[in-house]
């Protein structure tokens, strides 16, 4: 299995009787997680329910996965790991784990690390809390955690199974990268300015929150929870679309703005290169699905970013060569496309972000 095939992207309800079976295959009957305990990870934490998926041609299969939810506790409990608090500092992993004819390739140590590498970058976003990864597995797997930044913490109080747990957890970096400038090069305020101003503006932009982007994965009524009809009967975002990438959050288009649709695919990355792992990967053409159109004009979005026309993808159904959506702030993409010289911008409803 080359690197190449491999996909990270978080894990759909549909995907969830897949995410038993790889379970059952990993773990003892006490102690595999059971249908309607995945149910309840996926649709309150989807954005801590990470897959890896082997990609063959335009198919892709699941064959592992990580999922976590959030607790206010520091350390490992049977509440802090039945429960899921939004908004809290800990995340508690319940399962790490890989089909079983897929073990002992490298793919467990990859998925791990792709997962802390997103939840780090997260923890720098200022609109979330989060300040330690924290785990229970036996001993002889302490080595394999220990590689990816785990600290040894001893024997948990939490009784699963027959057989004894030890915890284990990783604190994560949340401090910003960006270093204020010293007083010296700071100019005095200027007199006469309202009380607070001149602080609010010696702000670092990095500091002010951003929103954190939810994928539509993480919704449990689908694409039909994110749609709101006006008294016209035009279906529009109900949210905040945005980047999806974790801890960029940028706003690309504003509630109501954008009309959706269902329509046929449009294939945005060339056939001979693998797509961006963050991004959820669209069917094939002809087959259908959800868009965000809006237009006529690129001043309606809050931020976006366009490239060159790119001759290497199939032309539109007019025959015009593609030009392809990116963020404007960290240019993640393609989220989206549009004609060239066109007056329509089409993004993918899997490839962004939402907000509430």
């Amino acid at each position: 299995m080359s690197e190449s095939n491999l996909l990270f992207d978080w894990v759909s309800p549909d995907d969830l009787n897949d995410a038993v079976e790889i379970e059952k295959q990993g773990f003892p009957e006490d102690e595999a997680a059971s249908i309607e305990a995945f149910r309840f990870r996926q649709s309150q934490a989807g954005n801590l329910f990470l897959g890896g998926y082997l990609v063959s041609g335009e198919q892709r299969r699941l064959i592992g996965y990580v999922c976590s939810t959030l607790s206010p506790a520091t350390t490992l409990t049977h509440e802090s790991m039945s429960t899921h608090v939004p908004g809290s500092s800990s995340i508690c992993i319940h399962s790490i784990c890989i089909a079983k004819e897929h073990t002992k390739q490298g793919f467990g140590s990859k998925l791990l690390k792709e997962y802390i590498s997103r939840l780090q970058l997260a923890a720098k976003d200022p609109s979330t809390s989060y300040d330690r990864i924290l785990l229970i597995a036996h001993e002889e797997l302490r080595g394999f955690y220990e590689k990816a930044g785990f600290e040894w913490a001893g024997e948990s109080s939490v009784k699963h199974g027959s057989r004894p747990w030890f915890e284990m957890r990783k604190i994560l970096d949340s401090s910003n990268d960006a270093t204020p400038l010293p007083p010296a090069d700071i100019a005095p305020p200027l007199q006469g300015l309202p009380p607070g101003l001149w602080e609010a503006l010696q702000k670092s932009s990095t500091s002010r929150n951003k929103p954190v982007p939810r994928p539509l994965s993480s919704f449990p009524g689908g694409i039909e929870t994110l749609i709101q009809t006006t008294d016209t009967g035009i279906s529009t975002n109900k949210f905040d679309l945005l980047c999806p990438r974790p801890g960029c959050g940028s706003i690309i288009l504003k509630h109501g703005v954008a009309k959706w649709f269902e329509r046929s695919s449009v294939q945005m990355e060339p056939s001979d290169q693998p797509g961006n792992p963050l991004l959820s990967k669209l069917p094939p053409s002809p087959q259908t699905t959800h868009w965000w159109l809006a237009g006529p004009s690129p001043m309606v979005f809050e931020n976006i970013g366009f490239s060159r026309p790119v001759a290497s993808l199939p032309p539109s159904d007019t025959g015009a060569r593609l030009k392809l959506l990116i963020c404007g702030e960290c240019d993640l993409g393609p989220l989206g496309w549009c004609e060239e010289g066109g007056t329509e911008y089409w993004l993918a409803c899997l490839r962004v972000g939402y907000h509430e």
